[in-house]
């Protein structure tokens, strides 16, 4: 049972930062990309980042890319997402997603991930 459980959300205020955490459980982390999506009110989910196993390489949205990072650390089964100069409408709660296939193609849609965690919200004051 892969079970994934995200941590760091909180309300912060325009330009700042906040480092969230994802931590997996239930089969051998390595051995599958990880993604961050992220969700506001009335919205649809929408990718924000992929990590690819060994971490080496990252793909990220437009709305996100030079001002957010995802890392994952293997031997801690975690994969972060680091987010700087944030903006009102980086306002959302924020979910990583892993998939069954261990596949390091990017994949930047919902359909294409099997696991999901519960979320973390991101509230971002002006």
């Amino acid at each position: 049972q892969v079970q994934l459980v995200e941590s760091g959300g909180g309300l912060v205020q325009v330009g700042g930062s906040l480092r969230l955490s994802c931590a997996a459980s239930g089969r051998t982390f390595s051995n599958y990309p990880m993604a961050w999506f992220r969700q506001a009110p009335g919205k649809e989910r929408e990718f924000v980042g992929f990590v690819s196993r060994g971490g080496i390489d990252t793909y990220y949205a437009d709305s996100v890319k030079g001002r957010f990072t995802i890392s994952r650390e293997n031997a801690k089964n975690t994969v972060y997402l680091q987010l700087n100069s944030l903006k009102p409408e980086d306002t959302a709660v924020y979910y990583c997603a892993t998939r069954k296939s261990g596949s390091n193609v990017p994949k930047t849609t919902t359909r294409d991930y099997d696991y999901w965690g519960q979320g973390t919200q991101v509230t971002v004051s002006s």
